[in-house]
């Protein structure tokens, strides 16, 4: 990777992927360069102080340029700088970075980067390689499941999905400052696990002047698998118009995030 020298830093900095090495090379170039522009703010400040949604990792491999991330991802990485950091309209800012988004997506599907085979002389080896790893995965799969096939610590559920079916107070909402709303989700358990002790947590949220005054978090009913929920949140509208928005994600009794990946809940609402 190229690099530069920084005034006044030690050492060798990353000058981020090059933006001729193709449509996912030259999203993460303009990601790494809105970073730079926000004043290169580390990736956990970017979630811990800017609210960002998405993971360290996420966000990390994003700005580096080998896989398109995923837009939700994209998002999180923009809003929190673009947004947060530099004052941008989020509808403006939205539209831009979607379609430049969309356009590396596209040119990736219409363009794809060809991956070279084995060299013909490496295939029996790179075969014979191949085939001792799968053995080596089947032993330990046998291991786990005759030497501890109950497991000395809880397993994480698999199967746990949920999906946004409706919600009240649409996103764009007009709310009169210092009044008190209710915003309801309505959830389905999309997946095969049950949901039992489970909430709504506040995940993160910004706005200008001041944000919606909410609860931490607020229970889920418990939902079988196919069932649909309904969770409500009072919300108090800041004293100052402007706007806010908060996140919502789902949690186990002590915080845990549960459901990591997916997208959260949100509401988005004007202050009059």
């Amino acid at each position: 990777m190229d690099v530069e020298r920084r005034p006044g830093r030690r050492g060798r900095v990353a000058r981020g992927p090059a933006e001729d090495s193709g449509p996912v090379a030259g999203f993460a170039r303009r990601l790494w360069e809105l970073k730079r522009a926000a004043g290169d703010p580390s990736y956990d400040r970017m979630r811990d102080e800017y609210g960002a949604l998405a993971s360290k990792s996420a966000l990390s491999a994003a700005a580096r340029g080998q896989h398109l991330p995923s837009w939700e991802t994209s998002w999180e990485f923009v809003r929190v700088l673009a947004v947060g950091v530099l004052d941008g309209d989020e509808e403006t800012v939205r539209h831009e970075w979607r379609g430049e988004w969309e356009r590396a997506r596209d040119a990736l599907t219409v363009d794809p980067v060809p991956v070279p085979g084995p060299a013909p002389e490496r295939t029996r080896r790179t075969a014979f390689v191949l085939a001792g790893a799968v053995a080596l995965v089947l032993v330990a799969a046998l291991v786990v499941v005759f030497v501890n096939p109950f497991g000395t610590e809880p397993a994480a559920p698999t199967g746990d999905l949920s999906e946004l079916v409706g919600e009240t107070v649409p996103d764009g909402s007009e709310v009169a400052a210092g009044s008190v709303f209710v915003k309801t989700w309505d959830l389905r358990n999309a997946g095969t696990v049950g949901w039992v002790g489970r909430y709504l947590v506040r995940a993160g949220s910004f706005g200008n002047p001041g944000e919606c005054a909410t609860p931490e978090r607020v229970p889920v009913p418990q939902t079988a698998p196919g069932e649909r929920t309904r969770v409500s949140v009072e919300v108090r509208a800041p004293a100052s118009p402007g706007h806010c928005q908060v996140y919502w994600k789902m949690a186990d009794e002590q915080g845990h995030i549960l459901l990591p990946n997916a997208r959260a809940v949100y509401f988005s609402v004007r202050v009059l």
